[in-house]
């Protein structure tokens, strides 16, 4: 049994010059540090264009990438970019400010594109080409979107929120240019995306991508294929996605993504979601599926509430679907985010699948539901299981050991035989019972491997302003740490050599 490990580092994370990750030098020279390291993964977070709230949980395209992490230094070696067209270089700026990248960006990324010759570049048309079932749709999105002033599509004239096709003739032809700018902005995504791939996957590193369950309701993906969501004959969502009230919050979580017709989707073979799988297992080797419950049964809230406490439970497609994934893609590499509410039945659905399911470190020593840290308590992990100390949406392993209850950390020093330790110490106690597990893959974020506090954390759920934004400083990621992750992972037998 192949025992690995792996670090999870969003792309919007990694240093460097303009003010947020890119797939520039320094993602290659992250992947430099992975293998040096003996780490054979390297997780990241959705890499979908954000809109309002910067969340890449919550994006205008399931297919289309964030111009964002365009590398410019790319634009500007094959001359599409001039070093006065760049933006000023943001120093090791900590935090990502992404109103300033929302003003700036895409003026440089317009320079781009005026000088390149795009439409006359042979491999712009076959991209544009093997991309239309879904490009031509949100070019043509974007494009309007920007021409209305931003607002959602549940907000444009009737006829464009209605899909008139004369009226979107009309908008094909008199927004071309606006068009053309969002398809080239994908070209340069995908382009660039997978000659970093190719780099990555060269030093025996696999990239771990995320697919979030739901889709953002102002989408391209709702706009042009709202029969495939519950809305009402005016576009309004009937219901909307969330999680119940638990012991972390007496209101639960309302996410107000609108929710599937799942008697749609399986009336069409689920054809929608074997495209969406299909594109993603191009663009990542692992694909991790948020909320996975929610095919067994999800929570629905009807729309308009404030808080998730009126919803209720609804079937899923069930293993109905990921038969009809198989059987039209072959096996799929999947890791199952099976965390939340869980019960038996979604257990079954997990196993009956036979993906890997998840388990948290800090949610074994959790005094709210002793039942449930039970089952996240490390002696107990299966093989079959991808164990992580917290995921972007906890707390880092510094902040927690400052927030949890007495009671909580007596039950972690009680269990990692300890009495009396620093700080450093029960961190590097933690990441030594976690590697110890029986999980086949370990993937630790960042941010634990540098005992960094909650400062560095990637998102808080259920609140807005400050998510999304840390970042590495250039040359944390040192000999000093990569001989001390190579060492502990080498140490568990999770790294060649």
């Amino acid at each position: 049994m192949v025992r690995e490990a792996g670090i999870l580092l969003p792309v919007f994370s990694l240093p460097g010059p303009y003010g947020i990750g890119t797939f520039g030098k320094e993602a290659r020279g992250f992947a430099d540090c992975l293998a040096k390291a003996g780490q054979r993964y390297w997780q990241i977070l959705p890499l979908g264009i954000t809109g309002y709230g910067d969340s890449p949980y919550q994006s205008f395209s399931t297919f289309a990438g964030n111009p964002y992490f365009s590398d410019l230094d790319w634009l500007q070696n094959i001359g599409w970019l001039r070093p006065e067209d760049l933006p000023e270089d943001c120093g090791q700026e900590i935090f990502i400010d992404y109103e300033m990248l929302y003003q700036t960006r895409y003026k440089v990324l317009r320079k781009a594109l005026h000088r390149s010759d795009i439409e006359n570049e042979p491999e712009f048309a076959r991209f544009c080409n093997e991309e239309s079932w879904w490009l031509e749709d949100y070019a043509l999105y974007m494009a309007i979107k920007n021409a209305e002033g931003g607002k959602s599509w549940q907000l444009w004239p009737d006829s464009l929120k209605y899909r008139d096709p004369e009226t979107l003739e009309r908008k094909r032809a008199s927004l071309h240019e606006e068009i053309l700018f969002h398809k080239f902005l994908q070209y340069l995504f995908y382009n660039q995306w997978f000659e970093l791939k190719h780099y990555v996957n060269g030093l025996g590193i696999q990239i771990i991508g995320d697919i979030p369950i739901y889709v953002a309701l102002d989408s391209c993906d709702v706009w042009a294929q709202p029969e495939l969501f519950q809305l009402d004959d005016q576009k309004q969502p009937i219901a909307v996605a969330g999680c119940p009230p638990d012991g972390f919050s007496a209101t639960g979580q309302l996410w107000g993504n609108p929710l599937y017709r799942w008697g749609e989707h399986a009336a069409t073979g689920y054809k929608w979601w074997i495209s969406r799988i299909a594109a993603m297992k191009k663009i990542y080797d692992v694909v991790r599926i948020d909320h996975f419950r929610g095919f067994e049964s999800y929570y629905s809230i009807p729309y308009g509430e404030e808080t998730a406490v009126a919803g209720h439970w609804e079937p899923g497609p069930g293993y109905a679907l990921f038969a009809s994934v198989e059987k039209a893609l072959g096996t799929t590499a999947v890791i199952a985010e099976d965390l939340g509410y869980v019960t038996e039945s979604v257990r079954a659905l997990v196993d009956r699948c036979g993906y890997p399911g998840m388990k948290i470190f800090q949610f074994g020593f959790d005094s709210r539901d002793e039942a449930g840290a039970a089952l996240y308590r490390p002696d107990l992990y299966p093989r079959n299981s991808v164990a992580y100390t917290g995921t972007h949406d906890n707390e880092t392993m510094m902040g927690w050991f400052r927030s949890i209850r007495p009671a909580e950390k007596q039950m972690l020093l009680e269990y990692l035989e300890l009495k009396d330790p620093g700080e450093e110490e029960l961190l590097d106690a933690c990441l030594e019972c976690l590697m110890a597990t029986r999980s086949d893959l370990v993937i630790v974020p960042m941010q634990d491997y540098l005992a960094k506090d909650n400062s560095a954390r990637i998102n808080t759920p259920s609140t807005l302003g400050g998510n999304w934004t840390w970042r590495l400083k250039e040359g944390e990621f040192d000999e000093k740490l990569i001989r001390k992750i190579r060492n502990l992972t080498r140490q568990h037998n999770r790294a060649d050599g």
